[in-house]
């Protein structure tokens, strides 16, 4: 039956594919704008990079633009990396304007067709750790979280795991609550208990896009913070249908772990 093979080749290319992803250079938990720029550039170097997507598409709040008019703008220096990926814009009033579904997509055709993995439906529930340092990420299916059913997850080892979850920081989160990172430097005193802002500050799009990049770090040895997680963790303000700090953190982050990699090789 060719039902049969169909499910097959469906079966045995999944798993060759997550077989071969359980020891990565890096993971990175959401395929929002931040992460999906992140892992482009790292797998542009020949990093092995794999993204986890809680949902069933990639490429975060990028979809419904402002209020559902799905155009998003950039920063005029973001023309030189749309330019790169291939993704069409128009620029007007110093700035960047760019249909929200085709610069989504535009995304994450770079970022995979450079080699980086995105597994959608996956949920990074929690973290592994070995000497007080972050190096693996523990993933599920999302409906088996969202029924809340009893089924034990799986492991995947990372050099670097990388927070991408937007609001939520649900990674950051995973820590502070069990008290191993407590401190989280914000510029609000009205943190909840687990270190992250339960909302960001008030809608300021020139300061937020800035805040997002300076905010994007390495919070916890082999943990780092991107895009809105790092807003969420640092107490910044939201920013609104505007992308070009989301770029430049994932970018950012990017040349991170390349640095730090690359220094540890040396070290070695």
């Amino acid at each position: 039956m060719k039902d049969i093979v169909i499910s097959k080749l469906i079966l045995d290319a999944f798993y060759k594919k997550l077989s071969q992803c359980l020891d990565l250079d890096v993971a990175i938990a959401g395929a929002g704008p931040s992460g999906l720029a992140m892992a482009y550039k790292l797998a542009s170097e020949g990093l092995k990079v794999a993204i986890f997507e809680a949902k069933n598409a990639p490429g975060g709040g990028i979809w419904g633009g402002g209020m559902m008019f799905n155009e998003v703008v950039l920063e005029e220096e973001l023309a030189d990396f749309l330019d790169e990926l291939g993704i069409n814009y128009v620029k007007r009033d110093g700035f960047l304007v760019a249909d929200a579904v085709h610069f989504a997509s535009g995304l994450i055709y770079a970022a995979t067709k450079k080699g980086a993995i995105v597994f959608n439906n996956v949920f990074v529930e929690d973290l592994a750790m070995r000497d007080r340092v972050v190096c693996g990420v523990v993933i599920n299916w999302m409906p088996t979280i969202k029924e809340k059913l009893h089924v034990d997850p799986i492991t995947v080892k990372a050099k670097y795991v990388v927070d991408g979850t937007g609001h939520p920081a649900n990674l950051v989160r995973l820590l502070t609550k069990r008290g191993i990172l407590n401190s989280v430097k914000g510029n609000t005193e009205n943190l909840c208990s687990c270190g992250v802002v339960e909302y960001e500050f008030p809608m300021d799009a020139e300061n937020g896009e800035k805040f997002v990049v300076q905010n994007t770090h390495e919070i916890y040895p082999g943990l780092i913070v991107i895009g809105m997680a790092a807003v969420s963790v640092g107490g910044g303000p939201r920013m609104g249908p505007i992308f070009g700090g989301m770029i430049l953190s994932g970018l950012k982050a990017a040349d991170m772990v390349i640095g730090l990699l690359k220094k540890e090789v040396v070290l070695k």
